[in-house]
């Protein structure tokens, strides 16, 4: 964030300086939420989480090299008292982005799946062309999108900010913390139906990223999905598209899937020559990711061949997505457990048999969350793809285990094959009972079903 005094940051704030606390005292770092994660001039944000409260850790984070707390009632070390610890922060953030206006572009991103992918991809392309600041992982909330707006300062020349939305009116609150002047739809799809009710309302929550572009902004829509190409008719951007349309920007041609799981492309540009891409990521679903920050990158005047450059260097950075890892006895661990919905979900089941190409495929799933009354059928569904994938062995875990073996018997797989149990521990044990050497094992769910033990089990081969 840009240098503020305590002063300062109280009157942004509408709040009050602590008993003591020096008005000139100056943050010259970032906010940050983890009292163990700071670096000298920092301002520690002490937010009352479900099982922690953040005023129990601020000697920890003064120690650690906080010189301001933001608090919401008063503590010994130097702080700012506010009344509303997510309205203060939003605050802040809007403050800041506002000083970076003509320094910075901000690039706002959204989709019903792939955002963690794209934003790691898109954050890779940029940061070879100039100082970019990126969340850590999936900071897209009404709480990660203005903490990664304060990571930003006066040298950033790129800010690239992830947008999740669970209702209609969400994305346009971001937007209004900091205005993008490129915003990224990437599909509409079904995750949070559970919220959205169905894709027509998905679609017009998803618009209002590219909805409150302005003039002379940038839409990045991609031609592919009916729903994001008709928001051309809600912006006042420039729309540029990415995908197969004869008037795409970029498209993609010759795809070729290595053993590794990792696509190879000609990246088509309108009007120029060519160029080969060999992705580091794994999943032929990433060819689409890549082509929405190449539209993204060029548009902003980096030429093609360091986009093609830029995108064949980018490796995985966020943990859990399609992280795929060696463990005993030649097995490869697909770990993408951080998230799902039935794309995603697809999606990862199609890379998981590239991957596995004629050997064995083993695949651990559990439950999608957010589809509300579509959960049943979604889940039967997803035995259909499973069975799809031609497992050797599936291993279905909790409440919707039932209707994923239901699709997946009447898609053809033998019931012999599909194991159903209750918990994810059932699952390390049942994971470690059927794989067997030179396996490729995929692991997904949603991130609340906790399938990622699964994944650390069989990399480090222990016993439950």
């Amino acid at each position: 964030m840009i240098a503020l005094r305590a002063s300062e940051i109280a009157a942004i704030t509408q709040g009050r300086l602590g008993q003591g606390t020096d008005p000139e005292l100056v943050v010259t770092g970032i906010a940050r939420i983890d009292s163990r994660d700071l670096s000298p001039g920092d301002l520690f944000v002490a937010f009352e989480g479900e099982t922690l409260d953040g005023h129990d850790f601020v000697d920890q984070a003064m120690s650690n090299g906080a010189v301001l707390s933001l608090v919401t009632r008063p503590v010994a070390a130097p702080h700012v008292v506010v009344s509303n610890m997510l309205e203060a922060v939003s605050a802040l953030a809007r403050h800041n982005a506002r000083a970076l206006q003509s320094t910075c572009t901000i690039i706002g991103l959204t989709g019903s799946s792939g955002k963690t992918s794209t934003k790691d991809l898109l954050a890779s392309v940029l940061e070879a062309a100039g100082e970019t600041v990126a969340p850590p992982g999936s900071f897209n909330n009404e709480l990660g999108f203005p903490l990664t707006v304060l990571r930003a300062n006066l040298n950033t020349k790129y800010l690239v900010l992830e947008m999740g939305a669970r209702g209609v009116g969400h994305l346009a609150l971001l937007c209004s913390i900091a205005q993008p002047q490129v915003g990224m739809v990437l599909n509409v799809g079904a995750a949070h139906l559970g919220e959205f009710g169905d894709l027509e309302t998905t679609a017009r929550a998803k618009s209002e990223v590219v909805a409150t572009l302005p003039a002379d902004g940038i839409a990045i829509l991609n031609s592919d999905d009916e729903r994001v190409r008709a928001m051309t008719a809600v912006t006042k951007a420039r729309c540029v598209y990415f995908g197969d349309s004869r008037d795409a920007l970029v498209s993609a041609e010759n795809v070729i899937v290595g053993t590794n799981g990792c696509a190879q492309f000609d990246l088509l540009i309108s009007g120029l020559a060519s160029e080969r891409v060999s992705l580091k990521v794994a999943g032929r679903h990433q060819v689409s990711n890549a082509l929405a920050v190449a539209a993204t990158a060029i548009s902003l005047g980096i030429s093609p061949h360091a986009v093609a450059e830029a995108l064949s260097q980018a490796g995985p950075r966020s943990p859990w997505r399609m992280q795929v890892e060696q463990a005993v006895n030649d097995v490869t661990v697909i770990n993408d457990a951080y998230n799902a919905n039935p794309e995603s979900m697809s999606a990862a089941l199609v890379a998981a048999r590239d991957i596995a190409g004629d050997g064995r495929l083993g695949v651990v799933v559990g439950e999608m969350l957010e589809l509300g009354d579509q959960s049943n059928q979604a889940h039967v569904d997803l035995g259909t793809a499973v069975a799809n994938a031609t497992p050797a062995w599936v291993i279905a875990v909790g409440s919707v285990s039932e209707p994923i073996e239901s699709g997946a018997v009447s898609a053809g797989l033998s019931p012999e094959v599909i194991s159903r149990v209750d918990s994810a521990p059932l699952a390390i044990r049942k994971a470690l009972e059927l794989v067997q050497p030179g396996d490729v094992v995929l692991i997904k769910a949603s991130r609340g079903i906790g399938l990622e033990v699964v994944a650390q089990a069989l990399v480090g081969g222990d016993k439950a």
